[in-house]
């Protein structure tokens, strides 16, 4: 078939008309987005519409007479091409897609439908093939599947593209018996991070430690990040545990290095827990798991190392799912008629004069089956899972409905100290909450204390400063407990609105033995009273400690030495002997 026109359309793009039966049917071939391509029946050009030249760059005079192939990128398998003469001489049409060259030498892929024309007779006379540019949605459809199995923060492979390589390399190294290690790693206190200095800072964090990591290892191992602050490395081929070994130690090293992140320098160290196939497990689950369990147990240790799976890791964590199940049914479970919590209370006494002035509440777990469950076992719990937000409002409301006793039996000038979680330091309520329960027990702020951790205190500074302000400003005391143990500012920490500070138990343990502790002891005591401040020793269980403290001129003194910490009956009877004693 030969073009009707050769003359230009009004925007100057080269057009042939061809006899398609009918003005209507003339327009839909000039105006059509998508390229039209008829040839004859030599398979040589005879017509082309508009969309074509802006399509490919060539113009009619530039195509006429010339074959299709003349577009071919070199992209294309020539199976492609046998597949479409087959379908065009057996079934006369064919779809598919193709990558052509426009003029410009630029390669693009196009979706193409070409069509036999017979005459009457059955004889081929004219191929006529649309198409359309497909770029844009095949890099959409790339940026889909890449982001279906990428990170959009790190752009490393995620869980999903993790899981499928993981197998991958399970079957192969099942087939060749091969060892594969599977490293975990969690970066420590990376919450803190994102707490104090914003997401942001947090994320690019994250970018450094991908890149890190990436460069620790072989191009062949894998690399993920599994969520938050989670990241997995899989050797798929080692000689031994040995090996894993040395690739985590480089692991360690490398991400514990400084990053400078913005204006920020961070520190961010690892702890990597790591199982081996087929030793430690026979599939994704099992190693994941056993990885998980070694890595909390690395954290652990100390933070800031590596450990192997060890059969006894998941007993552990059995027994800590176990905790945490009957915690979550405790917490629930609360009501003001019975509770398997439960107040007891410590005395402070006055390094001078040796009276009673205060009291700690202290929470206690009793539960039916796992007997007496240590606070420090619970409460860390209850950190981890989010309870101590509802366990730490009982504990608050509680101990104001027990001082409320305390005052109905003529115990008046005592006041108790209330630990405050960092959950509920992060609502702004808590002022309006502390000061509901007070009027609620018909108490005055002058009853409470609250006390907070000197980390808590560090995390988002800006947030911890405006609640203890708006605490401090109705007159609630507030103080700093396990001073010392942290890694505050004292430039921050003196801008606090705090009336006291607690030297942790650790460095009273040993002052008499150890000239550290004493030390550290001697300065905190002074670097209080400088910032006007009390100071008082928690942890004070011989004379020589309590002598020790007084002559450095500690404040007010909590012990085993004064007393354990007692229930409510036993602590009315211990305030009631002490008033009797004194007067």
């Amino acid at each position: 078939m030969q073009p009707e026109r050769n003359g230009q359309d009004s925007q100057g793009d080269g057009a042939a008309g061809c006899a398609l039966g009918g003005e209507v049917l003339l327009r839909v071939y000039l105006q059509s987005h998508e390229a039209v391509l008829i040839s004859d029946a030599d398979n040589r050009i005879v017509g082309i519409n508009p969309a074509f030249t802006r399509m490919t760059g060539y113009s009619l005079a530039e195509a006429l007479g010339r074959q299709p192939k003349m577009l071919a990128s070199g992209q294309t398998p020539a199976a492609k091409y046998r597949e479409m003469w087959l379908a065009l001489k057996t079934q006369g049409c064919w779809q598919g897609e193709i990558w052509d060259r426009r003029k410009d030498g630029s390669v693009f892929p196009k979706w193409a439908s070409i069509s036999v024309i017979r005459n009457g007779l059955g004889v081929v006379v004219n191929y006529v093939a649309t198409f359309t540019d497909i770029s844009e949605h095949k890099e959409a459809a790339d940026r889909l599947a890449h982001l279906a199995y990428h990170d959009p923060l790190t752009q490393l492979p995620n869980r999903l593209a993790f899981e499928s390589q993981l197998d991958l390399a399970l079957k192969g190294g099942g087939r060749e018996g091969r060892q594969i290690a599977l490293m975990l790693i969690d970066l420590d206190r990376f919450k803190n991070i994102n707490d104090t200095l914003g997401h942001h800072v947090g994320d690019g964090l994250l970018k450094e430690v991908a890149v890190r990591l990436r460069e620790s290892v072989r191009a062949s191992d894998i690399v993920a990040r599994l969520g938050g602050d989670e990241f997995i490395v899989v050797l798929p081929d080692i000689d031994g545990p040995l090996v894993a070994a040395n690739v985590a130690g480089k692991v360690q090293r490398n991400l514990a290095d400084s990053y400078r992140v913005g204006e920020h320098v961070l520190y961010a160290t690892p702890s990597i827990g790591i199982s081996i196939y087929p030793s430690d497990g026979g599939d994704s689950d099992v190693l994941l798991r056993n990885a998980d369990a070694a890595m909390y147990h690395a954290k652990s240790a100390g933070r800031n190392n590596f450990q192997f799976y060890a059969a006894s890791m998941n007993e552990a964590a059995s027994a800590r799912l176990q905790m945490e199940n009957a915690l979550r049914q405790a917490v629930s479970s609360i009501t003001p008629e019975a509770s398997q919590f439960s107040l007891h209370f410590q005395p402070q006494v006055d390094a001078a004069s040796g009276r009673v002035i205060g009291l700690e509440a202290l929470a206690r777990w009793l539960h039916p089956t796992l007997g007496q469950v240590p606070p420090i076992d619970f409460i860390t719990i209850a950190e981890e899972t989010g309870l101590i937000q509802p366990l730490g409002d009982w504990i608050f409301w509680e101990t104001c409905r027990q001082i409320r006793v305390f005052r109905q039996l003529g115990l008046l000038d005592v006041r108790v100290a209330i630990n405050i979680s960092a959950q509920q330091l992060r609502h702004e309520s808590l002022p309006f909450v502390v000061l509901g329960a007070l009027a609620c027990y018909d108490l005055s702020v002058s009853d409470i204390e609250l006390e907070i951790t000197e980390s808590t205190a560090m995390q988002n500074p800006e947030r911890t400063r405006a609640i203890l302000n708006a605490l401090a400003d109705r007159g609630i005391a507030l103080s700093i407990d396990d001073f010392g143990t942290g890694y505050s500012s004292l430039a921050y920490l003196k801008h606090l609105p705090i009336r006291r500070l607690k030297l942790d138990r650790s460095f009273v343990k040993d002052i008499e033995t150890d000239g550290n502790d004493a030390a550290i002891c001697s300065a905190t005591i002074a670097l209080g009273h400088n910032l006007g401040l009390e100071v008082v020793a928690e942890g004070v269980e011989t004379p020589a400690q309590r002598d020790f403290l007084a002559r450095l001129g500690c404040d007010v003194l909590q012990g085993y030495l004064y007393s354990k910490p007692l229930p409510a009956a036993e602590i009315i009877a211990y305030l009631q002997a002490e008033l009797a004693l004194n007067g």
